[in-house]
């Protein structure tokens, strides 16, 4: 299984470009799965939803589960993301990440304006659709 960070500022089209190449590869037999990085204050729960309330109420977790799909919701304590990586995304051919510019895996930039982070942060390559300089 290998991973590639897709990084750039916000608003930059990072997720219009992963949702374009994830059916690309589905068709090349390539199983992707995908990881996405938000602010610490992000929620990942419905607020008002059942499982929310369970976690509020001091559940340390919380499965979501229906014959289509599961979801699992804990709070964790600083666990490496290459573990979850590692943990869930094993039996996959490729993981695609949006955002992680932190991390260890290899990173490509969607770039369409403003500061490019190419040569702040070392990048395989740029995508974007403008002129480069």
């Amino acid at each position: 299984m290998k991973a590639v960070a897709f990084i750039g500022h916000k608003g930059s089209g990072k997720t219009a470009f992963l949702r374009a190449l994830i059916p690309v590869l589905l068709v090349r037999g390539i199983r992707v799965g995908t990881a996405k990085h938000v602010a610490p204050d992000v929620e990942p729960d419905v607020p008002g939803k059942d499982t929310y309330f369970h976690r509020k109420a001091g559940a340390e977790r919380v499965l979501l589960y229906s014959e289509a799909h599961a979801a699992l919701f804990w709070d964790h304590a600083k666990t490496p993301l290459e573990e979850y990586i590692e943990r869930y995304f094993s039996d996959l051919d490729l993981v695609l990440l949006e955002g992680f510019k932190g991390s260890r895996y290899p990173k490509i930039e969607i770039w369409r304006g403003g500061e490019p982070l190419a040569g702040k942060i070392q990048v395989l390559a740029v995508v974007t659709d403008r002129e480069p300089r």
